[in-house]
């Protein structure tokens, strides 16, 4: 029985000791829930209606480092937010520049700028002008656990400026819409 409790206890710190070692890149998706424009009204939009701001998120990663490292990420992300009892889709690519430090075990703290380029926007009834600016930049901040090829983390992601679109022809006719992301991200990775 000892034995098995000496082995036992040898693999946990054999994976937690691979877990904070080596570079690599892996597949990384999970879910995103959040909003857009002011953080504010997004908390209380959520607080609302929750199941509204339910959104997706699809990529791959990078890692170069050990207990300092830097993780760049391709993503592709789609987004959900509710205005007026109606839902605004928005798809766009997300290259995150992360830079993190295994804290711990299999603990990891991460931060960075994420670089965004919004590629589709869409609210039911509503004609768009274009986004004002179709790429921007915003903040992750996060931690994870990983253990062995498999890491989760939860992040923080805040776009920087207002990013705004005209509503062209609709119910909202002459309104805007900040497209500007503001979301929390649960991410399940595999390291390759």
């Amino acid at each position: 029985m000892k034995k098995r409790i000496l082995m036992a206890v040898f693999a946990l710190v054999s994976i937690t000791a691979f877990a904070q070692k080596g570079s690599g890149f892996g597949i990384k998706g999970g879910l995103n829930y959040g909003a857009n424009g002011n953080y504010f009204e997004s908390a209380e939009n959520a607080y609302e209606s929750p199941k509204s701001n339910v959104g997706y998120h699809l990529g791959v990663f990078g890692k170069f480092g050990d207990k300092i490292y830097f993780r760049p990420e391709l993503v592709y992300t789609k987004m959900k937010s509710e205005y007026n009892n109606d839902n605004f889709d928005m798809s766009k690519l997300d290259a995150p520049l992360l830079v993190g430090i295994n804290v711990v075990g299999p603990l990891q703290v991460f931060a960075g700028p994420a670089l965004q380029y919004i590629l589709d926007t869409d609210f039911k009834d509503v004609e768009f002008g274009d986004v004002k600016n179709e790429f921007s930049v915003g903040l992750n901040i996060g931690a994870g656990i990983s253990f062995g090829n498999l890491g989760i983390d939860l992040r923080y992601e805040r776009g920087f400026s207002k990013n705004e679109v005209d509503i062209v022809d609709g119910v909202l006719s002459g309104d805007r819409i900040d497209t500007r992301p503001d979301q929390l991200i649960l991410s399940l990775a595999i390291s390759l």
